[in-house]
């Protein structure tokens, strides 16, 4: 006896149809499972076993031969417990094929016969609606997430019985319950806000303009400056989440089993902070199977690298493809994987190992040697592309003794910024990749950063006297282009180009 079901796995974060083939035959008792299995996969043999047998229904004592095509792709994981168990009931006469041929069965198999969880059902229930099946079932905690997938029905379980039950009618039947999309929440308050921060009225300035533009940022300060506080709030004046992002983001985060099933949609941006001991591995993604890292955890969000110069110089020097790219492709033996990686990198940074190098209370005590070693951490190239270059420095007391007067408040920032990406997104033609000012190629730029002439003379001095790289002058262009946007202006002046070169000095002052 031969049975088809149709189930699906996860190749980078896209997924892809499986077909489960079980063929029980006369013979000497086996359960063979081929198609490339990984040690997980095998293991569904005796998860499968105990699983029917538990549920009161017999496994047969036979030549039991499971396959999973396309045979030339690694199977990993233990997704195919349900597609495997279904097919041995049809086999066996307790379902019949033509119920559940154009069902995509995902699933996980406890002992007693109930349905566990697994990750990156989401886009494995998007693959199933590209190849033309109609229906999933999946486990009940995973009913939401599939649901997301527009025209889906999706069938949710709790155990296997209830399967059975469903497909075989008479007295048993049971109707498995429709899993409805979640109905997004209002997307939660921010315990913090920009107003709670006193003084570094630059630094806030520069957070804006980098969260208009999207683009990258470098804050250098002594230790108590706030640079820390500062970085958290930025999130609190990023725009909102568009439905698109959101799938994007909570594909991700369901294939790296770090999503919230019960909201199941994301509606924050990310917000990544990892410990300057993370390696190249743990940032970038990989293992024996590669899965997504922390820039691709921090998609659509913000990855905050907090004392730059302390992490592995081997993992700051990978980031550079990541952000001109917007992607990273990790190659493995088993396979080589492209995910997104679109993010916007906040860093901050002592100037040297004590922190207080050219601050005004003149506590240092580094030699020069050792503050020259500590920044050549920070190779030339990865701070050439960070665009905003910012100085936090310490705090006067007057600021901190204006009790009465608070900073501009996170939703008043949020506001302009939200204009500004609007004019952005007006100006880019749609379908070509560009949303915001920092991923502007080099062509777009001459296009889209037309300046007057004290802004053209501006930039030309600063040109020839910083000895400024191709780079660091479309950087410039894009900077002002962004501040002008928040301005409202269609042309690039002198005062946009001031300021934008005001966020390109420290690397002069410093390295």
């Amino acid at each position: 006896m031969l049975a088809k079901i149709n189930s699906a796995a996860i190749l980078g974060v896209d997924g892809y149809r499986v077909y489960v083939e079980v063929d029980i035959a006369p013979g000497l008792p086996t359960f063979d499972i081929v198609g490339l299995p990984d040690k997980a996969v095998k293991e569904s043999r005796e998860r499968v076993k105990t699983a029917i047998r538990n549920a009161g229904f017999s496994f047969p004592v036979k030549r039991v031969t499971v396959n999973l095509a396309p045979a030339d792709i690694r199977k990993e994981g233990p997704a195919f417990d349900l597609p495997i168990a279904v097919g041995i009931l049809v086999c066996i006469g307790v379902l019949q094929q033509e119920e559940v041929q154009d069902i995509c069965f995902i699933g996980e198999l406890s002992l007693d016969g109930s349905l566990r969880p697994v990750n990156g059902v989401l886009p494995m229930a998007a693959s199933a609606k590209a190849n033309n099946i109609e229906i999933c079932c999946v486990p009940l905690e995973n009913g939401a997430e599939a649901a997301l997938v527009n025209g889906l029905q999706v069938l949710s379980a709790a155990y296997l019985t209830d399967i059975v039950a469903h497909f075989s009618g008479g007295a048993n039947a049971k109707k498995l319950p429709n899993a409805l999309p979640p109905v997004p929440s209002a997307i939660p308050a921010y315990s913090m806000d920009f107003a709670d921060v006193k003084g570094q009225i630059h630094v806030k300035r520069a957070l804006e303009v980098a969260a208009a533009g999207r683009h990258n940022v470098l804050v250098i300060g002594p230790p108590g400056a706030g640079k820390t506080m500062l970085a958290h709030r930025l999130p609190t004046i990023l725009p909102e989440l568009s439905p698109a992002e959101s799938l994007e983001i909570t594909k991700i985060y369901s294939i790296a089993g770090l999503l919230n099933r019960k909201d199941a949609l994301m509606l924050q941006r990310p917000f990544r902070t990892p410990h300057h001991t993370a390696t190249h591995v743990a940032l970038v993604g990989g293992g024996r199977v590669p899965m997504p890292g922390e820039i691709s955890l921090a998609h659509n969000g913000v990855l905050f690298l907090d004392e730059l110069p302390e992490f592995q110089k081997k993992a700051l020097e990978i980031l550079r493809q990541p952000l001109e790219e917007g992607q990273v492709t990790i190659s493995r033996v088993n396979g080589t994987l492209t995910y997104p990686s679109n993010f916007m990198l906040l860093a901050s940074m002592n100037p040297c190992p004590c922190g207080y190098f050219g601050a005004a209370s003149n506590k240092c005590n580094c030699h020069q040697g050792e503050i020259d070693k500590y920044l050549r951490k920070i190779s030339g190239p990865l701070l050439d592309r960070i665009d905003i270059q910012v100085e936090a420095a310490a705090v006067d007391y007057s600021d901190l003794e204006k009790t009465g007067a608070a900073g501009e408040s996170s939703a008043s920032i949020r506001e302009r910024v939200k204009q500004a990406q609007i004019i952005q997104l007006e100006r880019f033609t749609p379908g070509v990749g560009i949303r915001f000012n920092a991923q502007m190629p080099a062509r777009e730029v001459e296009k889209h950063c037309p300046m007057d002439n004290d802004a053209r003379t501006l930039i030309k001095q600063a040109f020839d006297r910083l000895g400024l790289s191709a780079r660091a002058y479309h950087k410039i262009l894009k900077i002002s282009r962004t501040i002008a946007d928040l301005e409202g202006s269609s042309a690039i002046n002198a005062i946009h180009v001031s300021e934008a070169l005001s966020y390109r000095s420290l690397d002069r002052k410093y390295w």
